[in-house]
């Protein structure tokens, strides 16, 4: 069993999620779509799913700013798994590929806590992950130190060093790497087969 660890964030490392995806199916034009999800339904407004917060609780005040978007809104709960497309193209494959080398392996995901048990059934690669931190259960997110820390503990606090980090977010991998993480921008699955095999982990 090797002692080097490899810790997953989820959307769009392992699984494919693009809001604008299901909001392309209410709107006439991608550039409408588009519009939807940079002024509406926002990052800025779904991470505090991330953080906890009731997604209806969240979905409530949003509507009471745009009520002509009711139906929209509710959606980003109600058909949440139309914004993802499956795996992000080789990630499970990598996965099945380190975990039969041995490696242990766990998540670190931002992600609101009701949907937690549905994406785990709907995605069957997740189950080679011993562990997930998720935000929403936890209460904080991603770049947040406390989480990180979290995670190690979850892992049963390894030196970070010998943490293998991977995030599609420049922010996110900064932080780990702050904190003593081996972090790696995920780029692609080519691109992280290339550095697991440069550390020695393929």
């Amino acid at each position: 069993m090797s002692d080097r660890i490899v810790l997953f964030d989820l959307g769009n490392v392992v699984v494919d999620w693009q809001p604008v995806r299901l909001y392309r199916k209410f709107f006439g034009t991608e550039e409408d779509a588009q519009r939807f999800v940079d002024q509406v339904c926002t990052l800025a407004w779904h991470v505090e799913h991330d953080k906890g917060v009731p997604m209806a609780e969240n979905a409530a005040a949003l509507k009471a700013l745009y009520p002509q978007f009711s139906p929209e809104i509710d959606a980003w709960r109600t058909r949440w798994f139309e914004m993802f497309d499956g795996y992000v193209g080789g990630t499970d494959a990598l996965i099945e590929r380190l975990h039969a080398a041995g490696h242990p392996l766990y998540g670190l995901s931002n992600m609101p806590a009701e949907v937690w048990p549905e994406t785990i059934e709907r995605f069957p690669a997740i189950k080679r992950l011993r562990d997930v931190v998720v935000s929403g259960e936890e209460g904080v997110v991603k770049p947040d130190p406390a989480i990180y820390e979290i995670a190690l503990a979850r892992m049963g606090q390894p030196d970070p060093a010998r943490v293998f980090f991977t995030d599609d977010s420049l922010r996110n991998v900064r932080a780990a790497a702050e904190l003593g993480f081996d972090a790696h921008h995920f780029q692609g699955a080519d691109d992280l087969e290339h550095a697991l095999v440069s550390r020695g982990l393929l």
